[in-house]
């Protein structure tokens, strides 16, 4: 999956579950400064995200995220994330 189509899919849970107006959902927006995105939201988005990643979130990745673009990235990097084959 491509960061445009992760933003796609960002961007429509956001519109559709958060009741947001589309043309403040672009990825330099940040999610509680222009979005209104409370903490509770943060968690209700990540549980929505879950659906797009092949495994459980990692809670660690999005505590840094303040962005659309962060968040299309954190995603991005979980579902290219090589296993870990060091022995």
């Amino acid at each position: 999956m491509e960061k445009t189509e992760i933003f796609e899919k960002l961007k429509t849970a956001l519109v559709e579950d958060f009741d947001l107006d589309a043309s403040k959902v672009v990825p330099e927006a940040r999610l509680y400064e222009d979005l209104n995105l409370d903490s509770i939201d943060a968690v209700d988005l990540i549980v929505k995200l879950k659906s797009m990643l092949p495994r459980n979130v990692d809670p660690e990745v999005f505590k840094k995220v303040r962005s659309l673009q962060d968040v299309v990235d954190a995603i991005y990097g979980m579902l290219h994330e090589e296993p870990n084959t060091q022995a």
